[in-house]
């Protein structure tokens, strides 16, 4: 059950607004989400990560912190095609460059989600959500399995495997849960799919290679490949027992997604990924799911924030 413990004193509901059409069984996601209780039946619960200090410490653009708002108010005039229910959760705010302790307690929101039953959907935020996340889920698994098989799937145009010995931002979220499994000595599962070869040096190639990531790059995404893709990721996804999924949706091609740190010169479309992520929906192992650096400073006509809200929609469709 979802404690009070778990949830902030007030959870602003004022981005979830639309029309509302008078035909029936045509609600909207502003009209069907509500903010999450203690107790609640289990279902889709969304928790905002409002930093980028983590984009910060590593040189990018600022501004991701705002991430969380846009991306409900895209989400909520979409149609509404659950069965189950869906929360607002409320956000988990960086102060200034306390990101250490916004991770921790972005984890703390987490595992008792998790322990309820709840699939929850982050919104970043920048990538250093993805520590924050993968950091809950952990705590949730490790009093119930010795060594949980958790895959981890990064859709992002870079591996996000930078030494974080001296500085831990949102290049290095990867490496240091890399470093969390030896420590636990857990698997560490790795999948970084529609890596840019031009955005990512050769230090962290052999980097992945040393650590036995999947590593599929934007130039393989095509539909002639998209099969492939596919069994490569059935495959994968049959040696984990949990799947964690982050979307950097910087990994989109700049003209879906402008509103990043990093636009993509090239980028994987929309059309080429939805369909992997509904492998990874479908698969009965998705655990928690997050998309990160929405940056809507940049963000021309909220292009990026309408295709995250597309994503949420995509992953939730099910539920």
């Amino acid at each position: 059950m979802t404690s009070k413990r778990s949830l902030p004193a007030a959870i602003d509901m004022a981005p979830w607004q639309g029309r509302t059409d008078p035909e029936p069984d045509s609600e909207r996601w502003h009209q069907c989400i509500r903010p999450l209780e203690a107790g609640d039946t289990p279902g889709a619960v969304l928790v905002g990560f409002a930093s980028d200090a983590g984009v910060a410490r590593n040189q990018g653009r600022p501004g991701a912190a705002a991430g969380p708002s846009a991306i409900r108010r895209a989400l909520a005039p979409l149609a509404w095609h659950r069965e189950g229910p869906a929360f607002d959760a409320g956000d988990v705010t960086c102060e200034g460059d306390a990101l250490e302790t916004a991770q921790d307690a972005l984890a703390t929101r987490l595992a008792p989600l998790l322990d309820a039953g709840h699939l929850p959907i982050v919104l970043g935020g920048g990538h250093e959500v993805a520590y924050a996340s993968w950091s809950g889920l952990a705590r949730h698994l490790e009093t119930r399995e010795d060594a949980p098989r958790i895959g981890i799937i990064n859709f992002d145009a870079h591996f996000d495997l930078r030494d974080p010995t001296q500085v831990r931002s949102s290049g290095t979220p990867f490496a240091q849960i890399a470093e969390q499994c030896r420590a636990r000595s857990w698997p560490f599962r790795y999948a970084c799919l529609g890596v840019s070869r031009a955005a990512n040096t050769r230090a962290l190639f052999r980097r992945a290679e040393a650590l036995d990531v999947l590593v599929r790059e934007d130039r393989e995404f095509d539909a002639r490949r998209l099969d492939a893709l596919q069994r490569d990721l059935e495959r994968f996804i049959a040696r984990c027992d949990h799947l964690y999924l982050t979307i950097d949706l910087d990994v989109l091609p700049a003209a879906e997604a402008p509103g990043v740190s990093a636009p993509a010169a090239r980028g994987v479309s929309l059309a080429l990924l939805e369909p992997l992520l509904e492998v990874i929906r479908d698969s009965g192992k998705l655990r928690l799911a997050d998309l990160a650096e929405l940056n809507p400073d940049f963000d021309l006509d909220a292009r990026t924030a309408k295709a995250a809200a597309r994503l949420v929609h995509l992953l939730t469709l099910n539920g």
